[in-house]
């Protein structure tokens, strides 16, 4: 289950839930079993320079080798670039969650989270 969060200086004009979408849109792309990615977006009303830092963490596993990383970085700063209307300063950071690290679901009867792709509720 991945994660992303995108921080940035609030005079950047971002789409940030398609953003969201986009980086897991990609994420999957390279690796289709990595379904949901939890996103959060922080922009920054007080800030010193226009920017973008998009932060992208992983659960580490036997195929998310050097190449597979190199290539999901490359892939996600051209498709992240793409939705820049504007000059900023981009910082992205890819990381593997450390092997303490639980990522899972919690349900509660009665409301469903929806699933990636078909957004089936999760327990229906």
């Amino acid at each position: 289950m991945p994660h992303c969060e995108l921080h940035y200086s609030a005079d950047l004009t971002l789409d940030a839930v398609a953003v969201l979408a986009l980086v897991e849109q990609v994420i999957n792309a390279h690796d289709p079993g990595a379904e949901e990615c939890k996103g959060r977006a922080y922009p920054a009303e007080r800030f010193h320079r226009r920017h973008l830092k998009v932060s992208v963490s992983l659960l580490p596993k036997p195929h998310r080798d050097t190449a597979f990383t190199q290539a999901l970085m490359d892939d996600l700063e051209a498709q992240l670039r793409a939705q820049l209307p504007q000059s900023c300063f981009f910082s992205l950071a890819l990381e593997y969650s450390p092997a303490t690290c639980l990522t899972t679901v919690h349900h509660v009867d009665g409301d469903p989270l929806p699933r990636y792709r078909d957004d089936t509720p999760m327990g229906a």
